[in-house]
């Protein structure tokens, strides 16, 4: 019962400050990634905004999934009627936890985002953003200190290798690897769980997501 409320409160406190302004052209979703350092004023969210001078939406969520999750906890109902010019998400990576953690996890794979790229629940959802008008960014994940050198490593491999195939068979989508800026041994960019971003990790996440999308505004 202790841990039920203390999940509740934790959400709570989470959600606090999701919101899409009308004129947002930028809508951050996705989950815990996202989310991080929101209670500090320093989201990727918040942290975007002074960067490209726009207000950025932010629905993102910790603990959200891509398959599953009830309300905003499923990255799809995050974005449920949302329009904008950019949907910047990212996502998976707690489906594959919950499903199988680090190994055996190609049919949990498989379901998120087929070999070529083409079927899964992500590629269905980023269709969907797309019918709506929005570019799509999607941010693969960094490789955070407490899974270097794991075999989660392989796994995510993989993971990226789909999503950049995925990818290339638009030009409005984009994948962007944070593995390229994020070194696992600068603990600087890592929070004291060793996973999710400190404040200058999701600094850096955001100046990555202007770099790309500033010029295409």
């Amino acid at each position: 019962m202790l841990m039920k409320l203390w999940f509740v409160l934790f959400l709570l406190v989470a959600a606090c400050g999701r919101a899409v302004p009308d004129n947002a052209r930028i809508v951050i979703a996705g989950d815990s990634i996202m989310a991080w350092n929101r209670s500090q004023g320093g989201a990727v969210a918040q942290q975007l905004e002074p960067r490209l001078g726009e207000q950025v939406g932010d629905v993102s969520l910790a603990f959200a999934r891509v398959s599953g999750g009830q309300g905003p906890l499923n990255i799809a109902n995050q974005l449920a009627n949302v329009r904008a010019d950019w949907i910047v998400l990212n996502g998976g990576a707690n489906d594959l936890g919950r499903a199988c953690g680090c190994s055996g996890c190609l049919p949990a794979l498989r379901g998120l985002v087929s070999e070529d790229g083409t079927r899964g629940d992500i590629p269905e959802l980023v269709t969907q953003l797309r019918s709506r008008g929005a570019q799509v960014l999607w941010l693969d994940y960094y490789t955070a200190p407490r899974f270097a050198g794991t075999r989660c490593d392989t796994l995510y491999q993989t993971f990226q290798n789909r999503l950049q195939r995925m990818a290339l068979a638009d030009p409005g989508v984009v994948v962007l690897d944070l593995d390229t800026v994020f070194d696992p041994d600068d603990l600087r960019l890592f929070d004291r769980d060793r996973v999710h971003p400190s404040l200058a990790g999701s600094r850096k996440i955001a100046q990555e997501i202007a770099r790309v999308i500033e010029p295409r505004l």
